[in-house]
């Protein structure tokens, strides 16, 4: 199963969306078959889930998401774990050993602005500094 988590250097990142990079996971047979780190592509409704679904992600693994993510993800048949936070390598012993776990979202509407990566469609364009 293919699996991507947020990442903040070798932390998850409490932001989806906003995050720096993404870690990609190939986990086989209760290993890590295949690791690598991809740039966040840009933050804008509904396209980091298309993103992510092009390269066979099957789950993504953050601190935070806003339930509009958390309906594009479902939409396209990624399961969201969100409440995630630590150290990359720890979250993915959890998920091979069958431990990891979820709970509420780390982010709040609003909460991201100013961290990693800035929004480049706004959700509210009649809004000024959106």
């Amino acid at each position: 199963m293919r699996v991507a988590i947020s990442t903040d250097g070798d932390f998850v990142s409490a932001h989806f969306g906003r995050c720096p990079s993404f870690t990609i996971v190939d986990v086989e047979n209760g290993n890590v078959a295949n690791r690598k780190i991809v740039d966040n592509p840009g933050h804008h409704p509904g396209f980091i889930p298309q993103f992510l679904h092009e390269k066979g992600v099957k789950c993504i693994i953050c601190g935070g998401m806003g339930q509009r993510a958390a309906g594009f993800f479902e939409e396209i048949g990624i399961e969201a774990i969100v409440g995630v936070s630590g150290k990359i390598n720890d979250v993915i012993k959890e998920l091979i050993a069958g431990t990891l776990r979820g709970g509420a979202s780390l982010c709040k509407p609003g909460s991201g602005k100013g961290y990693g990566i800035e929004k480049t469609e706004c959700d509210h364009p009649d809004e000024k500094n959106c």
